[in-house]
């Protein structure tokens, strides 16, 4: 069973907290939050974020991957929602035996390496 996106919200929402720590906002996060704007997220809060995926999800949901694919404006404007969704369709993707984009592509180490 697909997991909801509430669900993938409310997990994600945990993870985000883990990586800012001290940092992190009290104002809740929802599909509508930005990443840097409203949460203040570096560089390498992106980093942590996409290894604690990693770890979560595995190689089912590839952030590097997801991220490769958008240009340089998106990037900087990229909110919770737009990650929520793309946890999903992989999730969904895993579950239904399609293949996904995380099946082709690096790992975060190793994109983060090159």
């Amino acid at each position: 069973m697909a997991a909801s996106h509430a669900d993938i919200l409310a997990e994600l929402t945990e993870i985000i907290h883990a990586v800012l720590g001290d940092f992190a906002t009290d104002a809740p996060i929802t599909m509508d939050t930005a990443f840097r704007d409203e949460l203040g997220m570096e560089s390498i809060d992106v980093v942590s974020l996409a290894g604690r995926l990693q770890a979560r999800y595995g190689n089912t949901v590839n952030f590097a991957h997801f991220v490769a694919k958008l240009d340089l404006e998106t990037v900087g404007e990229l909110r919770v929602g737009q990650l929520v969704e793309h946890i999903a369709h992989s999730l969904d993707a895993a579950e239904s035996g399609r293949d996904t984009p995380a099946e082709a592509s690096p790992t975060v180490v190793e994109a983060v390496r090159s």
